[in-house]
C-alpha cells in the first residue's frame, strides 16, 4: 500500500513538472506517517496542488512557504462521524479514484492489512469527485480550516454567497431532493 500510493503521488509530481494537470484529493481520518508527509510536501514543493479533508489527527502542516504552500487542510465537523477514505489524482487530466480502509498513518500502511481499490465506472468517479469531494470543500459551515500554526480556524461563509453544509447537501442528494428533474423521473420508470 505505501509502495503504491508513493507512486502515485510521485506520479502527480511528473506530471507537475511536465506542465499537466497535477493535483490530489484525499478524505481520510489521519495523516501521521513521516514518509508520506515529506513525500506530500515533496509535490507540493513540485507544483502539485493538494486539498486534504481530514477528519481527525493530520501531523502536515500547510501553507508553510517553500514546504507546503500548495497544501490545504480542512476538518468537517458535522452530524455525521464519516469514515470514507477516498483518494482523488488529477493523473495529468485522466482522474483516477481508489477508495478503501487504510489512513496515512505509519501502522495502517507497514502493519495492518488495508486495501485502496480503483473506482473504474467514469459516473462514480465523477459522483465521488463532484457530489462528494467538491461539497466538501466548498462547506463552509461545518469545515475548519488547519493553519500553517497548527491550529483550526472556523470557515466562514464570505459577503453573499450561499451557505454550504456538506452533510446535510448528502443527505438531500441522496434522498432524491437535490437531483436534476430528469434523474427523478427516471427513477419512476
Amino acid at each position: 500500500l505505501r509502495e503504491g500510493l508513493e507512486k502515485l503521488i510521485e506520479r502527480e509530481i511528473d506530471h507537475a513538472r511536465e506542465g499537466r494537470p497535477a493535483r490530489l484529493i484525499f478524505k481520510l481520518n489521519s495523516i501521521a506517517d513521516p514518509d508520506i508527509i515529506r513525500k506530500l510536501y515533496q509535490a507540493s514543493c513540485s507544483g502539485v496542488e493538494q486539498d486534504l479533508i481530514v477528519r481527525g489527527v493530520c501531523c502536515l502542516r500547510p501553507g508553510v512557504a517553500g514546504v507546503s504552500e500548495n497544501i490545504r487542510v480542512r476538518s468537517i465537523i458535522g452530524r455525521f462521524l464519516e469514515h470514507s477514505r477516498i483518494y482523488y489524482f488529477e493523473n495529468g487530466g485522466k482522474p483516477e479514484v481508489y477508495c478503501g480502509s487504510a489512513d496515512l498513518m505509519e501502522r495502517n500502511l507497514d502493519r495492518r492489512v488495508e486495501i485502496l481499490f480503483p473506482v473504474l465506472d467514469a459516473k462514480h468517479r465523477e459522483h465521488l469527485k463532484s457530489v462528494v469531494l467538491d461539497q466538501q470543500l466548498l462547506d463552509n459551515t461545518q469545515a475548519f480550516q488547519l493553519q500553517e500554526d497548527g491550529n483550526y480556524i472556523k470557515t466562514m461563509p464570505e459577503k453573499d454567497p450561499e451557505a454550504v453544509d456538506s452533510q446535510n447537501n448528502l443527505l438531500r442528494w441522496y434522498s432524491g431532493k437535490n437531483r436534476p428533474m430528469e434523474k427523478k423521473q427516471d427513477r419512476k420508470k
